[in-house]
Parts: structure tokens; C-alpha cells; sequence
């Protein structure tokens, strides 16, 4: 995998199939897969990118990327951060603020019409020459960005709104993104709290502290797609939100008393017979 990152811009390329790593978004970033493809899972559903595809990602949410090579067996991107205190300097400098709150979709693909495109062919010589990508250069060009995206009129409240979440539905939102692997903290943002008062809504609402919730909530997904959809735990465990497979088995075993290994095998030697009579749950 090469990454050549230059502030706000980010010039990555692999040749591997890979899953991203730190789930939280804590910015916007434009992004577009130049080659290969991009499997995107968030609250919007999960959705696939191929070569050519541009997208707009916005701020404080929760994402899972699986980078996927193409024919040419690479995988290549070009990531542009706009982030918020780049965007509050552009707003007080050239007076564009928003109308409203952004009530709109959080990830947004863009048409690549031949402005934009230019833009991006304008990117592709500093994978060979990363070095000639200088700080000063990189914040020209994420200006530039940022004056392209307000061609479309309905991109100012997504890049100037500026306010913080609001005080979500602790309950649902944290049975609908437990499998995501971020700090506390994160999760207390997402949900417009500060950290204790996340820990002391959660404990009146789960009865269980955040860690041993989610620690529970993670393993049996993964039991479930380990016996029922006969998935290998090695394909299981980021899926889930562990980081590693060795951390994953450990916990695993500790909560079920076997292996996932050892779980897999046992359930791919049931007979349709055997799984009618019988299904096992999780604890």
C-alpha cells in the first residue's frame, strides 16, 4: 500500500483488497476512486463505488470502506479533507455562509463534468511525484475544490453548517452502529453528549456499562455469522468492530466457551435435518 498524504489531500494507492480502518469521519472529505472500487457501508446502507466515482463524505458519522482492486489489480484515490476550520476561514474571507442546518443525504456522489474532471487530472501527476505536492500547493488546491463544490448551490449547507449534533436516541442509534470500532468519546459526540453524560445515559438505558454492552452486542453478530451464514472468523472479526483476529478469538471463546474456528467447523457438518431440530443462539 503507498499513501501520500500532503495536509489535505490524500494520494492513496494498494493492490490488495483492504478494509478501512478508523470508522469516524470526523470531517468532509471529496473523494474519488480513480481506479478499482469502493464498498461503502453507513446509515444510508451500503453502497458500491466504482472506478470514477466521485463522493462527497460529510462530517461526524460512522463509515466502513472496503477498497476493492480492479482488472488492473490496484486500487487507487484521490481524497480531498475540507475541514472545518479550512471551511470557517474560506466563509469569513469570502462571506458564504449557510442558510440553514444541513438536513440533507451525508454522502453525496457528484457528477464529474469536464470542470471538475480538470481538476482531478490536474491531481494525478503527484502519484509519481509526491514530493512536488508542497503544503502551499495543497491548500491551493482545496480552495479550488471547495469553489467547484459551490457550483451546485445546494452544497453551501453541507460545507457551512457548522453546528454540532444534536442529542439523539442513545437506544437505537447505539443498536444500529455497536458493530463500529471507535472510542467512547466518538460515540458520546455522535450522540450530541459529552462523555459522562453518555456513560450515565447508557447505564439507565442498557443496564451494563458501554464497554461490556458493546463487547457482548459485537460477539453475537459474530456468532450468528459464524453458525448460521458460515462465514470464516477471519473474515468475521473487523465486520464486528475487533482489531485484530487474536483479541477477537480470545473474547470469543471467554463468552461461548470454543473457538470461532471450532464453532465453524461444527456447524459446516450439520445436515439440514440437524439445524431444524435445533438451532443454537447466542448466550
Amino acid at each position: 500500500m503507498q499513501q501520500q498524504s500532503q495536509q489535505h489531500i490524500v494520494l492513496h494507492a494498494c493492490t490488495k483488497d483492504e478494509f478501512g480502518h478508523d470508522p469516524f469521519v470526523s470531517e468532509h472529505w471529496l473523494v474519488l476512486i480513480v481506479s478499482g472500487s469502493s464498498e461503502l457501508f453507513s446509515q444510508q446502507g451500503t453502497v458500491s463505488h466504482p472506478a470514477g466515482t466521485l463522493g462527497l463524505i460529510r462530517k461526524n458519522q460512522l463509515v466502513k470502506a472496503v477498497k476493492k482492486v480492479g482488472d488492473a489489480h490496484t486500487f487507487s484515490s484521490i481524497s480531498i479533507c475540507l475541514d472545518q476550520k479550512t471551511l470557517q476561514k474560506f466563509s469569513t474571507d469570502y462571506g458564504v455562509v449557510s442558510d440553514s442546518p444541513y438536513v440533507g443525504e451525508s454522502n453525496v456522489i457528484m457528477d464529474v463534468d469536464p470542470v471538475m474532471k480538470s481538476y482531478f487530472d490536474s491531481l494525478m501527476p503527484y502519484f509519481a511525484q509526491p514530493e512536488k505536492l508542497t503544503p502551499a500547493l495543497a491548500h491551493i488546491k482545496t480552495m479550488e475544490a471547495i469553489e467547484l463544490l459551490l457550483r451546485k448551490a445546494s452544497l453551501k449547507n453541507f460545507l457551512f453548517d457548522f453546528s454540532e449534533p444534536h442529542k439523539l436516541d442513545l437506544e437505537a442509534y447505539m443498536n444500529r452502529h455497536f458493530s463500529y470500532n471507535v472510542p467512547l468519546a466518538q460515540f458520546a459526540k455522535l450522540t450530541g453528549r459529552s462523555l459522562s453524560a453518555f456513560k450515565r445515559d447508557f447505564a439507565v438505558i442498557f443496564r451494563s456499562t458501554p464497554e461490556r454492552w458493546l463487547q457482548k452486542k459485537k460477539l453475537e453478530m459474530a456468532y450468528f455469522l459464524i453458525a448460521q451464514k458460515k462465514r470464516k472468523p477471519s473474515d468475521v472479526y473487523l465486520e464486528t468492530g475487533f482489531e485484530n483476529l487474536s483479541h477477537f478469538s480470545v473474547a470469543f471463546k471467554k463468552e461461548y466457551g470454543v473457538n470461532p474456528s471450532e464453532l465453524l467447523r461444527n456447524y459446516s457438518v450439520t445436515t439440514p435435518s440437524d439445524n431444524s431440530s435445533s438451532t443454537a443462539q447466542p448466550t
